[in-house]
């Protein structure tokens, strides 16, 4: 039998933990799907997202080494964020994880209704 109890750092927890924030995956897809973006352009993309979340995440992301951020020393500074390798090789899962979530959300959001009903 497989344990998943923690001793140490448990890779699965962990890593959970860091995607599954209410806003990661959200800025995964939307960075692979632009390219790379500037802040507020992000902040455009999702919506809802407040400018204090994104930049947490965006900081969490980047110190996993998902996301790159490129500082322009311009005036303005520019500021522009992209997935790096490790972001890209996760896409695949997250992918597979969206479409799982849409072929299914119609199902899930029917059955909700009816157990809140039931209650």
């Amino acid at each position: 039998m497989k344990n998943f109890h923690s001793s140490g750092i448990c890779p699965i927890r962990d890593v959970l933990s860091r995607l599954g924030s209410k806003w990661a995956m959200l800025v995964l897809v939307t960075l692979n799907a632009n390219g790379v973006m500037r802040f507020g352009d992000i902040q455009k993309s999702i919506g809802d997202i407040s400018q204090r979340m994104l930049t947490v995440t965006l900081r969490m992301l980047e110190s996993d080494g998902l996301v790159s951020r490129k500082v322009f020393p311009e005036i303005p500074p520019r500021v522009e964020y992209c997935l790096t390798e490790r972001g890209r090789s996760l896409i695949p899962y997250l992918n597979h994880l969206v479409e799982w979530a849409l072929a299914n959300m119609p199902v899930i959001i029917e059955r909700r209704k009816t157990n809140v009903a039931d209650e």
